[in-house]
């Protein structure tokens, strides 16, 4: 007997479908009559399920950082009693994905000076973004025993996602080596 497989909805698939032709011709490229096109579905299928462009931007910006997310939450769990390796470990796991995602990419080369039109989708989305990520690791970090105030340790997840991030837009290293020096940051801050 096999495992039930739940069947991907329309709207899972046209949001992959949205984030795989965006990365490969860009946003300006994408319709909705062609996203339609793409996934085999009518326009109207498209608007009752997404809305309009802006509400297909945020939802593929969301299900990115849902995509960033599971790997932070990997990484929490894997190591549930070691504040400082889970964070390590989270970030291993974000700047790896991160170096394969292709609709980032996309944005990546867009923040050098390439053309794209994708850049503003994040940028608009980033205190949301920010938000989202601040209270899905601050409600992993709250779970050790951590000495420091409520108010510095949102510092500390904050100078974390900070960092992470400013190496996912700007790699300046290996994966793993990056991930060691903000452990080591962060390491460091929980010391104090």
């Amino acid at each position: 007997m096999r495992p039930f497989v739940a069947p991907v909805s329309h709207r899972e698939r046209l949001l992959g479908a949205a984030a795989q032709f965006t990365a490969e011709h860009g946003w300006s490229a994408l319709t909705m009559g062609k996203l339609a096109e793409l996934v085999g579905v009518s326009r109207q299928t498209v608007y009752n399920e997404i809305g309009g462009k802006p509400q297909l931007a945020e939802a593929m910006i969301l299900r990115e950082l849902e995509t960033f997310l599971a790997r932070v939450d990997a990484a929490f769990s894997d190591n549930p009693t070691d504040l400082v390796r889970a964070i390590e470990a989270a970030a291993v796991n974000v700047l790896e994905l991160a170096r394969t995602d292709p609709l980032l990419h996309m944005v990546v080369r867009s923040s050098q000076g390439a053309e794209s039109d994708l850049l503003p989708l994040l940028t608009t989305h980033s205190e949301a973004l920010l938000d989202a990520a601040g209270a899905v690791i601050g409600e992993h970090v709250r779970r050790y025993d951590v000495p420091l105030a409520h108010d510095r340790m949102q510092v500390m997840v904050d100078m974390v996602i900070r960092l992470v991030l400013s190496h996912v837009m700007q790699p300046s290293g290996e994966p793993r080596e990056t991930a060691a020096t903000i452990a080591w940051i962060a390491q460091r801050v929980l010391a104090a």
